[in-house]
């Protein structure tokens, strides 16, 4: 069982992101160093063994406001399902900056989410947010773990999260394939222009700045041609685009197929499958897969 800290309050994201450019150059070095192994990749690499816990958490009506807007949820009081990520992501990127995990956070590709919503949360509740690191294991493309996050309100969960993070690089094992249930439809229920500064303004309210999402010059310095959306404003945005269709209790699991490169224009389907709903997110022009996933 992981160890448990708690910490006074979510920390911030700027200095965090100044360790996690840091350790793109660090860490693998010192994985290259003879005699120096297991936490940075010159032996068997492992994850932290650490919790972190924040209680009390207030949601700041004006930030849920801003990221309402920016992904297209209408103005509520209530959180989006998507909105408690915003609480947890900060948890995992300070344990992802530890000089104890075992790879450079910048390089690390968001492959899946799920969430799973118990309940809508209000904006006047006050959450216990915890956050910790499982399952390193193998994958075909390198090696995968997954970031647990959980939110509570007076002693009850009611929000849970499971990311997929992948670090590319000598992997094994075999590819596992999702079954997409029945076939997409042909015509899109919708699509959309994304426009080229998406990547900075849902950054400025998420606080996920890695420079990938930001400019072409900050991109191409990591190896993109260009700027690409964050995987949660895509998942975010499709929810968005079925406000007031979904239960109050729902799951939503969604595997990220390629970057949306920035500007781009993407078509968004949805359709039922037995007692799910199927959605998908793709190049327009392309078709090429950006998101698939299913909400139950």
């Amino acid at each position: 069982m992981a160890a448990q800290k708690e910490l006074d309050s979510v920390p911030g994201l700027g200095g965090l992101y100044v360790k996690a450019v840091a350790g793109t150059t660090v860490k693998p070095v010192l994985g290259r160093v003879p005699g120096i192994g297991g936490r940075f990749g010159g032996g068997k690499p492992r994850l932290p063994d650490t919790e972190l816990v924040v209680r009390d958490v207030e949601i700041d009506r004006a930030h849920l406001a801003d990221y309402d807007r920016v992904c297209g949820f209408a103005l509520r009081d209530e959180l989006p399902a998507t909105y408690p990520h915003m609480l947890a992501f900060p948890l995992s990127m300070q344990i992802m900056t530890d000089s104890s995990f075992p790879f450079p956070v910048i390089g690390l590709v968001h492959i899946a989410n799920r969430i799973e919503q118990v309940r809508p949360i209000r904006d006047d509740e006050k959450l216990t947010v915890s956050v910790r690191l499982e399952n390193l294991r193998d994958h075909p493309k390198g090696r995968e773990f997954h970031v647990l996050a959980q939110a509570a309100s007076a002693g009850e969960v009611v929000w849970t999260s499971d990311s997929t993070y992948l670090r590319k690089g000598g992997g094994s094992g075999e590819q596992k394939s999702r079954d997409q249930g029945s076939p997409e439809p042909a015509d899109p229920s919708a699509v959309w222009d994304v426009p080229d500064d998406i990547g900075r303004r849902y950054g400025k309210v998420s606080g996920d700045n890695n420079p990938i999402h930001l400019r072409r010059s900050t991109a191409m310095a990591f190896g993109m041609s260009r700027p690409i959306a964050h995987g949660m404003w895509t998942k975010a945005r499709c929810l968005a685009a079925l406000e007031g269709e979904l239960p109050e209790s729902l799951t939503v699991d969604v595997a990220f197929k390629l970057p949306v490169f920035l500007p781009a224009k993407v078509a968004f389907r949805t359709w039922e499958d037995g007692g799910a709903r199927e959605i998908s997110l793709r190049d327009h022009r392309s078709g090429k897969p950006h998101i698939t996933g299913r909400i139950q």
